[in-house]
């Protein structure tokens, strides 16, 4: 049993540090979506602490504060709102009606990283079709998150986001409309070479897990 829980800790990049540096500097293929999923943060907050416009924009060599501003003042973008504070889990807004990113397949999960992320593994065939678990845009898709091979994420409603990982091909483009069921990109080699998907659902940057919010199968 330890070493299956091993093997799906790496199977999901493994171990992240608890707390996010200070700063970031922004990479080639960066968007303030990766950036905070990496850090498990939301990325509304990350725009608010740099004073970043709703276009979200960031620059590569920009340098970016990942955490709160000393005595809370932050620089201000014209027009903003002030990012609502984050909500405890027990009380999170309603999310999309969930259908499930794969016909069929074997879960294994929820699967827990020592850093708190949480998500599934769903085990299935090579080139099996990938699906948008809800409607929303796609905001991210590459291969900057370590540990989730070529990843797409997905923005929905009341801050809600879900990734998909280990894609063989992705057949959306960044800034594309999705609706739930549609076909995103097909499922891809995994740890051991084996044909997987690996889900997250997330709230504000916050992982929940996956199988409280699915229906049940």
């Amino acid at each position: 049993m330890l070493l299956l829980a091993a093997a799906l800790l790496a199977a999901c990049g493994g171990p992240r540090k608890g707390e996010p540096p200070e700063y970031y500097t922004v990479r080639s293929g960066d968007t303030l979506y990766s950036i905070g999923w990496r850090y498990d943060i939301d990325y509304r907050n990350i725009a608010r602490w740099n004073g970043i416009g709703r276009d979200y924009r960031i620059d590569v060599g920009q340098r970016l504060r990942l955490r709160p501003p000393p005595g809370g003042a932050v620089p201000k973008a014209p027009g903003r709102a002030a990012t609502p504070t984050k909500k405890p889990l027990a009380a999170l807004p309603p999310a999309p009606p969930w259908t499930w990113p794969v016909d069929g397949g074997r879960v294994a999960g929820p699967v827990r990283q020592p850093s708190g992320g949480v998500g599934l593994r769903i085990d299935g065939a090579l080139g099996q079709p990938v699906l948008a678990a809800a409607d929303g845009k796609v905001v991210y898709t590459g291969t900057g998150l370590l540990g989730y091979g070529v990843v797409i994420i997905v923005n929905h409603v009341n801050g809600w986001l879900t990734a998909y990982g280990h894609n063989a091909t992705v057949e959306v483009a960044e800034g594309a409309t999705v609706r739930a069921g549609q076909r995103i990109a097909t499922m891809g080699l995994g740890t051991g070479q084996q044909a997987m998907l690996y889900f997250e659902i997330r709230f504000e940057g916050t992982p929940v897990d996956p199988l409280s919010q699915l229906p049940r199968r």
